[in-house]
C-alpha cells in the first residue's frame, strides 16, 4: 500500500507542477497570437477532449505531466513551397504529396517536407491510420459568430475552399507561428513556464508563512506559532529560488558539481519524499510542493537542449549570429543533452536506491 500511495503522490505532485509548466508556455504563446494546436493533460499519446479557439483541451492515458503543442517551433529554415502547397491543399481540400507536386511543380518529397510543415504549423491536418494513402486535408474553419455575421465562411475538415489570394493565406498562417515572432516573444515563451512554476512556488511560500504561519524555537526553548507579512513572504520565497539557482549553479564547477549531484534526487527520490511530506501533514507537504516547483523551474532554465534554457540559448545565437540553427545540429545537441542527463539520472538513481531502500546511504 506505501509503494501505491508513494506512486501516486508523486504522479500527482510533478504532474501539476509540469502541467502549470506546459500552462506558461501556452498562455505567453496565445497571448502573442500563436496557435497552440493542442494543450494535454498528460504525454503524448491517445486522448480524448474537447476543441475551443483551433486548441483540442484534453488528457491523455498517462497523467505524468502534460504538454502544449505551440505551432512553429520546428527548427531550420522553412520549406519554399509552403505558399504554394498551402494554396494547392485549399483548393482541393484533400490531397496527397503527389497532388501538390503537380499543383506546384516540384518533386514528391519537396511537397512532402512542405506539407509536413504545414501539419507542425496547424495549417493542414496529417494522415491518419485509416488513410491507404498519405492523404493531408485542410483544416476545419470556425469562425466566431461576429466574423460569419460579417461574411466569413466555414469549412468543414477537408473540404475545398477558394483561394483568391494565396500569398495572403500564407501571411495570414505565417503570423500565427512562433518562427514568426520577434527575438523577445519568443524568449517570452520559452521562459514562461520557468516563471509560473515559481511564482507558484512564492504563492505557496505567502500562504504558508503568512495565512498558516509555522512554528518558531526561540533562544528560551520555547515554541511560538507566527506568521509574516506577504511582503515579507515574498521576499523568502525570492530568497529560497536564489539558493537554489546558487546550488544549480555549482553544476559549472568542477569543484562543486560532484557535490551538487550528491545532493540532489532523481524521481525515485522525489517520491519517496513525496509521500514522507504528505504524511507529515499540510504544512510539510506544501512545502515540498513548493520546493520541487523551484527545482522544475531553476533546472528548465540549464542552457541545455532540449530543456527551456537550452532552447533560449539558441535563440541568442541566432538572434546574435543571423544564422539558423538547422534540424540537425539540434538534433545533435539534444542527443548529447538527453545523454547527459541519462548519466546524472543513473547516478542519483542509485543514490536514490541506496538512501531510500537499503538505507545505507550516508
Amino acid at each position: 500500500m506505501d509503494i501505491v500511495l508513494t506512486i501516486v503522490y508523486a504522479v500527482l505532485i510533478l504532474g501539476f507542477l509540469v502541467f502549470i509548466h506546459e500552462g506558461g508556455h501556452y498562455l505567453a504563446a496565445r497571448a502573442f497570437g500563436v496557435r497552440v494546436t493542442e494543450f494535454m493533460l498528460g504525454l503524448p499519446g491517445p486522448s480524448i477532449g474537447f476543441t475551443k479557439g483551433g486548441t483540442k483541451f484534453g488528457v491523455t492515458p498517462i497523467l505524468l505531466g502534460g504538454y502544449a503543442k505551440v505551432c512553429g517551433m520546428e527548427p531550420g529554415e522553412m520549406s519554399p513551397h509552403l505558399e504554394t502547397a498551402l494554396a494547392s491543399l485549399h483548393r482541393r481540400g484533400t490531397a496527397n504529396m503527389e497532388d501538390v507536386a503537380r499543383d506546384c511543380g516540384i518533386t514528391d518529397d519537396e511537397a512532402y517536407e512542405a506539407l509536413e510543415e504545414l501539419v507542425e504549423w496547424g495549417s493542414a491536418k496529417g494522415p491518419t491510420k485509416k488513410d491507404r494513402f498519405n492523404t493531408y486535408r485542410a483544416p476545419e474553419v470556425r469562425p466566431s459568430k461576429k466574423a460569419l455575421a460579417a461574411g466569413a465562411a466555414a469549412y468543414d475538415l477537408g473540404e475545398a475552399r477558394p483561394v483568391e489570394d494565396a500569398h495572403a493565406l500564407f501571411e495570414s498562417e505565417y503570423r500565427q507561428q512562433y518562427r514568426s515572432l520577434p527575438f523577445w516573444k519568443r524568449s517570452v515563451i520559452l521562459v514562461a513556464g520557468v516563471a509560473v512554476n515559481l511564482l507558484f512556488a512564492v504563492a505557496l511560500f505567502v500562504v504558508i508563512y503568512s495565512v498558516i504561519g509555522v512554528d518558531v524555537q526561540l533562544s528560551s526553548g520555547e515554541i511560538r506559532h507566527v506568521t509574516v507579512g506577504p511582503l515579507q513572504a515574498v521576499q523568502l520565497g525570492f530568497m529560497y529560488i536564489g539558493m537554489v539557482v546558487q546550488l544549480v549553479a555549482g553544476l559549472f564547477n568542477p569543484a562543486t558539481a560532484g557535490e551538487v549531484v550528491q545532493s540532489s534526487s532523481s524521481i525515485i527520490g522525489i517520491a519517496a519524499m513525496s509521500k514522507q511530506a504528505v504524511d507529515m501533514g499540510l504544512m510539510s507537504a506544501m512545502m515540498f510542493v513548493a520546493s520541487i516547483s523551484v527545482s522544475l523551474g531553476v533546472m528548465n532554465l540549464l542552457p541545455i537542449p532540449p530543456l527551456d534554457g537550452g532552447r533560449f540559448v539558441i535563440e541568442v545565437f541566432q538572434k546574435v549570429s543571423r544564422r539558423v540553427v538547422s534540424m540537425r545540429a539540434l538534433n545533435y545537441l539534444s542527443l548529447a543533452g538527453m545523454a547527459l542527463f541519462v548519466c546524472f539520472f543513473l547516478v542519483m538513481a542509485n543514490q536514490d536506491i541506496q538512501r531510500f531502500v537499503f538505507g545505507n546511504w550516508g
